[in-house]
């Protein structure tokens, strides 16, 4: 919850982010005179932590099939490049669904019953995927897992957004995106322990009947289970956001629940202040008020930016990481090697990011972020088209995956999470994740067909040109909100004071 004095602004005493994830003192006065209450850390951090748990199942069962496809595409005959898209895609129209869902119930029934039940979808699927027998049972139960990715990536983000305090939100937030990282490596490991060593000149015939091509797939699905029993165990101690108490007159447990984040005297102005930002969103929120003036500028930035995000190349390592090996030399094992590595730099680069956000900001690590994936597509376009091979392109992949990981990837959330003015931001935040996974659709499903025709150089080229499109679309749009109460933030954006 964002903490203000009387004047509309954070207070805080002179250690800003100290070390150690301290959070900092708050004042909970509305006057002048300086109240300083410390958070109950513990119970901060370990609330945000098993919220974030929503983005481990993202990132585990967004990568899990980069692993898997090798094999899964034999056992099911997959050989044109629609099928071949259509499996690797499938999971993001489900991820439509999911966050259509979240934007439509949140509202209504809360985020903690909506981040369950994605809990129990993300088990299901994840079980009923790695027993499938045909392949469009496969689609099926991996749109119904893409609904719970859908759900969770809308809701984790804006769950801590609304119990977080303003100096810290960023990393709190990030949290997500770094649970996000956990969750790519972890599938990356799981993958490379139980695919078995495969012969480079293996037929496909070899390969179906191999232990990889019959079971190994099935497992990497399977264990997906596991994170997931431990996302739901957490979320039934995880208390409902005060913020969405207070909103629909659950005071007193929302005020229990404040008590314990900081004491009496936070609870207590933290129950007024909420209540007099929120006089108007008892009423229901419709479509119509995103094109309302001022407030469709500030949507269709956030609209932009998800979708922009998507296609700015990134997924296609994550999601085609073999292809891209394969194009620059190398054999099946060695490609499951390089995955870990590139999973192991994405992790090390957004601790980064989490030290980084609330000190340099969203705006600059954005501006920093578009312009050094540019420059990386380009030399990786140069050396497809020069058919430089072997580790080159892999230096270039790790670089591409270090300058998103500290930058653009956890600025996305942070940002979403905090641009839309309080009484449209659980519909305004649906429809940018909603735009986030068309994107992340569209580009998945087309790259096979946009590698053959326009081959590896091309491609590249092509997105270090989107990354030059949304350089300049955060130059013109987006103001720095470091620091910034969530107030404060829809004040500037909407021009208001």
């Amino acid at each position: 919850m964002d903490r203000m004095n009387g004047h509309g602004r954070l207070a805080i005493d002179s250690k800003s982010d100290p070390p150690n994830m301290q959070t900092p003192p708050i004042n909970t006065r509305g006057d002048n005179t300086s109240v300083v209450v410390n958070y109950n850390q513990w119970f901060l951090w370990s609330v945000c932590l098993v919220a974030a748990l929503g983005g481990l199942l993202f990132g585990y069962d967004w990568v899990v099939i980069s692993g898997a496809d090798i094999f899964y595409e034999k056992y099911f005959s997959l050989t044109s490049p629609a099928d071949i898209g259509w499996a690797k895609s499938c999971a993001l129209a489900g991820c439509l669904i999911g966050s259509l869902i979240a934007g439509a119930l949140s509202d209504r029934y809360g985020r903690k019953i909506l981040l369950i039940l994605s809990a129990i979808l993300f088990t299901a699927s994840s079980l009923a995927t790695g027993l499938a027998n045909t392949f469009s049972l496969f689609v099926a139960w991996r749109i119904v897992g893409g609904v719970a990715i859908g759900m969770a990536s809308n809701l984790s983000p804006v769950y801590i957004a609304e119990i977080a305090p303003a100096a810290i939100r960023g990393k709190l937030v990030s949290l997500n995106q770094l649970n996000i990282v956990i969750g790519i490596v972890l599938a990356q490991v799981v993958n490379w322990l139980v695919a078995q060593p495969v012969d480079p000149h293996a037929s496909v015939e070899q390969i179906l009947h191999s232990w990889n091509g019959q079971f190994g797939w099935r497992w990497m699905f399977c264990l997906t289970a596991i994170p997931s029993l431990l996302f739901l165990v957490g979320m039934l101690f995880v208390p409902e956001s005060p913020r969405w108490l207070i909103k629909t007159g659950k005071i007193v447990k929302a005020r229990e629940i404040l008590l314990k984040l900081g004491g009496a005297v936070f609870a207590e102005q933290s129950v007024i202040e909420v209540e007099s930002t929120l006089h108007h969103e008892t009423e229901k929120v419709s479509l119509r008020e995103l094109f309302r003036p001022g407030i469709r500028r500030i949507v269709g930035f956030g609209v932009l930016l998800a979708f922009v995000i998507q296609w700015c190349g990134i997924n296609v390592i994550f999601y085609y990481t073999k292809d891209v090996f394969a194009a620059a030399g190398y054999n099946v094992s060695a490609i499951l090697l390089n995955i870990i590595i590139v999973g192991t730099v994405n992790l090390l680069f957004t601790i980064i990011a989490l030290q980084t956000v609330d000190r340099l900001g969203r705006r600059w690590l954005m501006l920093v972020g578009w312009i050094g994936l540019m420059l990386i597509f380009l030399a990786m376009g140069y050396c497809f088209h020069q058919g430089v091979t072997g580790f080159p392109v892999v230096l270039l992949v790790v670089a591409a995956i270090g300058c998103y990981a500290a930058t653009i990837a956890p600025m996305c959330w942070v940002v979403l999470s905090e641009i839309f003015p309080n009484r449209i931001r659980g519909t305004a935040m649906a429809t940018a994740v909603f735009a986030l996974w068309v994107g992340n659709f569209t580009l998945t499903y087309l790259f096979p067909s946009m590698l053959q025709k326009f081959g590896p150089a091309g491609v590249f080229w092509i997105f270090a040109l989107i990354c030059s499109g949304g350089f300049l679309m955060t130059k013109a749009y987006l103001p720095e909100t470091k620091g910034k109460t969530l107030e404060e933030i829809e004040r500037e954006l909407l021009g208001t004071r």
